[in-house]
């Protein structure tokens, strides 16, 4: 068969709705100001659907930053890898205030958290090592165990008994490779909203010899005193021997980083392929991180203006009879029994007749049967937008319980 008739028998699990759905439900457009609330197609939406956790994406004394960076050095500067030609101070200052706030010894940047991830993980392990991960692990982490030749065990997600007997299981295979074990993990995971249980994985360290890798993206900045993430919400700093964070959620911007001890960081310097091979970041974004960093570390009621809409938001849902989950971050699941037809009616609705936006995901995301509606709270959304989508959210409901998202028709305009 030819790769381009295949490709069009088999669009994939979300593919196959992308004639009916493109430009509405997948790669939406939304315009304005980056807040709580923005246009799409013309009209005026609350969003619920900005990974901006911080409000930080258009704060005054970022904005202004990101200006004066930009007009001095342009979007070109540094040019070359940084191995090559593309280091300067401004990287290695992020670096160091990064590993001081995480009380690490050293910091590398990656130009993106995805790419940085799979490329971590590829460098880390070699045919002789063995990972063990938790079942929910973000699709990044998933893609850079592909990579890895060796021995990979997985356990059921935040199931210590059976982490204990993957951990069994991988010792007893490395005492025959001469490898060694790597245990990944998140702190905060992403569609859930539960942490990690870093606490418990770090216990078992008395037990068995292995490095912990979190991946917390959704808790840098937003869990911890400090917000130094996860790990210190947990008590349990010392316990993560790899710690990766991302610019994407907190910091509103694009890269990440992982801190770590000095060798490691040194050998992820010589030999992680996606920060060799590739040009350094712009300077405009490094020296945007270096203002966000501040804030995030000076700015404490940054983070408890964000904690007060989730919890109140939360609290609202749950009071409401909505079911959402476990969560113990931001991260606000609500989960509802339908189809990916009534997901979409449900969307649309919302759109259409409450101006609100956000986040639908279905099958294979989440079980066949279920709909989740993903929220995500920031420090710039009010308490009359809870209430707002909280109301709103009742009566959505109640016509799905009423079967009237059967009735609409069968092709919902999107235009």
């Amino acid at each position: 068969m030819d790769l381009f008739d295949k490709l069009l028998q088999k669009r994939g699990p979300l593919g196959q709705y992308a004639k009916d759905g493109h430009g509405y439900y997948f790669f939406p457009k939304l315009d304005g100001e980056i807040s709580n609330r923005m246009d799409f197609r013309g009209k005026n939406m609350l969003v619920w659907s900005l990974n901006n956790y911080l409000g930080l994406a258009n704060h005054p004394e970022v904005r202004k930053a990101d200006a004066e960076a930009a007009a001095q050095y342009g979007l070109g500067t540094p040019m070359g890898a940084r191995m090559m030609s593309g280091n300067s101070d401004f990287h290695e200052q992020l670096e160091k205030e990064l590993s001081d706030f995480e009380k690490k010894e050293d910091t590398i940047l990656l130009n993106f958290g995805y790419q940085g991830m799979v490329s971590a993980i590829d460098a880390l392990v070699d045919r002789h090592d063995a990972i063990v991960y938790d079942s929910e692990s973000h699709a990044c982490i998933l893609d850079g165990m592909r990579l890895h030749i060796g021995k990979r065990f997985v356990y059921p997600h935040n199931d210590m008994a059976q982490l204990e007997k993957q951990l069994e299981r991988a010792t007893k295979l490395v005492a025959e490779t001469g490898g060694s074990i790597l245990v990944i993990t998140e702190g905060v995971f992403g569609m859930s909203g539960r942490q990690g249980n870093l606490k418990g994985i770090v216990e078992l360290k008395k037990k068995f010899q292995f490095r912990l890798f979190v991946d917390d993206a959704h808790g840098f900045g937003t869990m911890g005193k400090t917000g130094a993430g996860t790990s210190e919400e947990q008590g349990v700093q010392d316990g993560v021997d790899i710690y990766f964070g991302t610019f994407a959620k907190s910091m509103a911007l694009i890269g990440g980083f992982i801190s770590s001890d000095k060798q490691v960081v040194e050998f992820l310097r010589y030999n992680s392929r996606s920060q060799i091979f590739a040009k350094a970041m712009p300077m405009p974004l490094v020296i945007g991180s270096l203002k966000r960093l501040e804030l995030l570390r000076t700015r404490p009621e940054l983070k408890n203006n964000l904690w007060e809409i989730v919890n109140a938001l939360q609290k609202g849902l749950k009071d409401g009879g909505f079911n959402i989950g476990t969560t113990q971050s931001p991260v606000t699941p609500v989960f509802l029994n339908g189809s990916p037809y009534e997901a979409a009616a449900i969307v649309h609705d919302l759109r259409a007749n409450y101006a609100i936006f956000c986040s639908m995901v279905i099958y294979p995301v989440v079980p066949k049967g279920v709909i989740m509606l993903r929220l995500i709270p920031t420090a710039v959304h009010t308490l009359e937008d809870v209430n707002y989508t909280i109301n709103a959210f009742s009566e959505v409901q109640s016509k799905l319980k009423e079967g009237k998202y059967n009735t609409e028709p069968a092709n919902i305009s999107t235009q």
